[in-house]
């Protein structure tokens, strides 16, 4: 399982989004393996204007799993914003959390954003 971050859904739900990111995306959901977690799905909401998007979400709504925000992600967002601060690094709250969330779900973040590449490694 592996939580998608909102910059590949972003890619994948475009028609002409980076074919190597939707190709990535497939096949996760293909293989039943792809997940959100609440802030993505927020972020993705916020972002859609169109009928045929907030149709996309619905649907995604329906068949991904979503990993939980609670208490022990949130207590780990604030140890990743520590570690951040300690090595001299800033990455957007929104990755921390959704870092946070994957790290304490033990699962991989499938990314397009360099801030996970490090983020993850803290």
């Amino acid at each position: 399982m592996k939580l998608v971050d909102t910059s590949c859904w972003v890619q994948a739900l475009r028609q002409n989004g980076d074919p190597v990111v939707r190709e990535q995306v497939r096949a996760l959901m293909d293989a039943g393996e792809a997940a959100w977690c609440p802030f993505v799905r927020l972020e993705l909401w916020n972002g859609v204007g169109s009928a045929r998007d907030r149709h996309s979400l619905r649907v995604l709504a329906e068949v991904l799993p979503e990993l939980n925000i609670g208490d022990g992600v949130w207590q780990a967002a604030r140890d990743l914003a520590d570690r951040c601060r300690a090595a001299g690094r800033t990455a957007p709250v929104q990755d921390v959390l959704i870092a946070a969330c994957a790290r304490v779900h033990g699962v991989e973040v499938l990314h397009d954003d360099a801030h996970f590449a490090w983020l993850m490694v803290l």
